[in-house]
């Protein structure tokens, strides 16, 4: 089987930093030492101090297939995933049609298994009315439920409460929300149309609060508690909720929050510039939400960080603010966001990894993904911390072709990117001949 070699590494695993070898046979990390001697068939790699992390678990993606592919595809957008690091993904059922069966999932199980470069899973879409639906899944085939609590359109929308109870008493897997209260965004609207007769961007975290969001997640949690389901919120935005979370390891924890790296990036003070660019769902908040974001990530209240890529063309983002699309390209960039965030001292190399691929290993029951151990399977990405990046929008790798991180200069690079010991990027190229990716596979 081929090996790869990877010397001189200081690899970044599980709370501590180890310079030492690690050796790739087949599709796995078969040895890690200070001692390895390279047979004469081994790839050899010096990784001349880099540091060489777990690959990056995203839980949560939109990759727009099927049915709104001018947008992106997973072929695409698991291009961009690579080229960031991400080695595994998630992804939402708010395609066209929605994902709001087995049938329909499975179906972009198959598209995945032909076109994506990253492992994957996807959610299912839960409805007011797919019950039956629900209690079919396979904890240890799907990666959960996404139940839209509020703000959404078309069937994924559920507000009845009796749905809702239903779905938290029976559902087989991890319940994931979007909690916004559509009746406060909706009462926010009218209070704001008192006083002008039309919103701009400046006004979206206005409109979407934080009791908007409160109220849907905090309505979560006691549904979580009463049913004692297992509970994942996800992109948590606004200092108030996070009293609705626990400080603590996550293996403890049956509900468990998210941010998500544009929240803990943009503020307000961004629009002025970005614009439509960052007009999402939560919204970007204030300074002081992003500066409670970056000490719950310190305090274990969240206990995972991941994108919520959902990418639109620059035409759709290029319309008056109330009929432009919620939603920014990420993927690609999403870890050197986290670098920067360690240059500032905000995190640590140590929880990044945490944050990005051991605790959503451990959320979903990943099998052998996630962590650097032998045996496990190679999903590995390799960063070197002194070698800037510039973006720009003909470097991203997205379908819709813009960044809302262009012209920034990130302090960090990744250098190399190996799904299941798989070389799919190297020296800024897509290698996609090396594919192998995989499904998920759950161990629960």
């Amino acid at each position: 089987m081929p090996a790869t070699l990877i010397k001189n590494a200081l690899i970044v695993n599980e709370g501590a930093i180890t310079e030492t070898d690690l050796r790739i046979v087949g599709q796995r990390i078969e040895t890690i030492s200070t001692d390895i001697t390279a047979a004469s068939e081994d790839t050899v790699i010096d990784a001349d101090g880099c540091y060489l992390i777990p690959g990056m678990i995203d839980d949560q993606v939109h990759f727009r297939e099927p049915g709104l592919t001018h947008k992106g595809s997973i072929a695409t957008e698991s291009r961009a995933a690579v080229a960031g690091g991400i080695t595994s993904y998630m992804e939402m059922p708010n395609v066209s049609p929605a994902t709001t069966t087995i049938e329909a999932l499975e179906r972009k199980f198959a598209i995945a298994g032909q076109n994506s470069l990253a492992n994957y899973s996807f959610y299912l879409g839960a409805t007011e009315d797919n019950l039956e639906q629900i209690k079919q899944l396979d904890p240890k085939k799907h990666c959960g439920v996404k139940v839209f609590m509020g703000a959404s359109t078309g069937d994924l929308l559920v507000e009845a409460p009796q749905a809702l109870e239903e779905i938290f008493r029976d559902s087989p897997v991890l319940i994931v929300t979007h909690c916004e209260s559509g009746p406060v965004i909706a009462q926010n609207k009218q209070r704001l149309l008192k006083e002008k007769s039309e919103f701009t961007i400046e006004d979206h975290p206005v409109l979407r609060d934080d009791q908007a969001c409160y109220a849907s997640s905090s309505y979560a949690v006691e549904l979580a508690k009463k049913h004692n389901s297992q509970l994942h919120v996800l992109h948590i935005t606004t200092a108030k909720e996070l009293a609705l979370f626990e400080v603590g390891p996550i293996e403890n924890k049956n509900i468990t929050a998210e941010a998500c790296v544009h929240h803990l990036w943009f503020s307000n003070e961004d629009y002025a510039v970005r614009g439509n660019q960052i007009k999402c769902n939560p919204a970007v908040k204030y300074p002081s939400d992003r500066e409670a974001l970056l000490k719950a990530l310190n305090s274990g209240q969240i206990d995972i960080i991941a994108t919520d890529h959902a990418p639109h063309t620059w035409e759709e983002k290029q319309v008056p603010y109330d009929q432009a699309p919620a939603g920014l390209p990420l993927v690609q960039h999403a870890l050197l966001t986290l670098f920067d965030q360690v240059t500032r001292g905000h995190m640590t190399m140590e929880q990044v990894v945490q944050k990005t691929a051991h605790n959503p290993a451990i959320r979903y029951g990943i099998e052998q993904r996630g962590f650097i151990r032998e045996g496990y399977f190679a999903d590995l990405v390799l960063v070197d911390a002194g070698s800037p990046t510039l973006v720009t929008n003909e470097n991203s790798l997205y379908h819709c072709g813009w960044s809302p991180f262009s012209g920034h200069q990130f302090s960090a690079q990744i250098k190399k990117t190996w799904v299941n010991g798989g070389l799919v990027y190297a020296d800024q190229k897509v290698n996609e001949k090396a594919a192998q990716a995989m499904r998920l596979v759950f161990d629960r």
